[in-house]
Order: C-alpha cells, then structure tokens, then sequence
C-alpha cells in the first residue's frame, strides 16, 4: 500500500512528488487547488529544474490520464496560462 497519496496518482514519481511536497503540496487537495500551472510554478520557484512536462504530467494526473493522452487544445491552454503567470512576475 502507498501512503503518499501524490505517489499514487498516475504520471507522478518519487522525485516529482518530492518536488511537491517540498512546495507544500501534500495530496490530490492541494494540488487540484494550485492546478498544474500553480503546481509547476512553486517547484519551479523552489529551485527544481523541472521541464513543461511536469506541469502535464500533473495535469494528467488530476485527470486520471497519462500525460500524452491529454487534449492538445488543454495543453496549449495551460502553456498560455504559463506564459501569462510568468509575464506578471
């Protein structure tokens, strides 16, 4: 049995869900309320030299779906909320 609860969803692996609990983001909750762009960010923040497909991979995951599998139009959104998230900061 998986106690971690970020490891057991699908797409998410040790060293991401060490990425997420290091952000404060413990469990599917948490990370549904930051949402993948939010998500990506704070391990972005953090230091971690996570790439884009971390931040689809969490998608997926809240999804329950494997990252490749995700609507593309849904991809280009989440890029486009990424790029406006970076441009405000």
């Amino acid at each position: 049995m998986i106690d971690d609860e970020l490891l057991a969803m699908r797409n998410l692996g040790k060293t991401s869900a060490q990425w997420l609990h290091a952000t404060g983001i413990h469990d599917r909750d948490e990370l549904d309320r930051r949402g993948p762009v939010g998500a990506y960010c704070a391990v972005r923040e953090r230091g971690f030299r996570a790439s884009k497909s971390l931040m689809f991979a969490i998608a997926g995951a809240l999804q329950g779906v494997h990252w490749n599998d995700l609507d593309p139009e849904y991809k280009e959104q989440l890029l486009e909320q990424l790029k406006q998230r970076q441009a405000n900061h």
